[in-house]
């Protein structure tokens, strides 16, 4: 059976663990790598789109990070509870005609005994910012 530790019942540790973990994760901007994470049936609502399952998790970060140039992410704990963790959340990214976006909002997660998020919910704002008002920089 697939597991990926650390395994609920959270504390402020493993939660945080789990959190950075995924931040890690959608910063590497790999569609497969990040479904690894998902229940094979994982139920996510991201904004108006709803996805199921891993297949689809890798078709809609594939379309997501087509678009979404240059992609930066920060993850933030906000809350936690038994297999339930809430994120707060700030990434920044380019469109194809070099428009800089920050994108914030909040996720909740629910995750099976095994440590493998079976819901994701995610409210997502975006608003344009210029180049030079950037928080987040990195090498490429």
């Amino acid at each position: 059976m697939e597991s990926r530790p650390p395994l609920p019942p959270f504390n402020l540790e493993s939660a945080t663990k789990k959190v950075q973990a995924a931040e890690d994760a959608w910063n590497t901007r790999d569609p497969v790598r990040v479904s690894l994470a998902y229940t094979s049936d994982t139920e996510w609502r991201n904004r108006a789109d709803f996805v199921n399952g891993r297949e689809q998790v890798v078709e809609f970060l594939t379309r997501k990070w087509e678009r979404e140039h240059d992609y930066r992410l920060k993850k933030q704990l906000w809350a936690f509870m038994g297999n339930r963790i809430a994120v707060r959340f700030e990434y920044e990214w380019h469109d194809a005609a070099g428009q800089w976006f920050r994108s914030h909002g909040n996720e909740n997660w629910e995750f099976a005994e095994n440590g493998l998020m079976q819901k994701r919910f995610a409210s997502i704002n975006d608003q344009p910012v210029a180049e030079a008002d950037r928080k987040f920089h990195w090498e490429r």
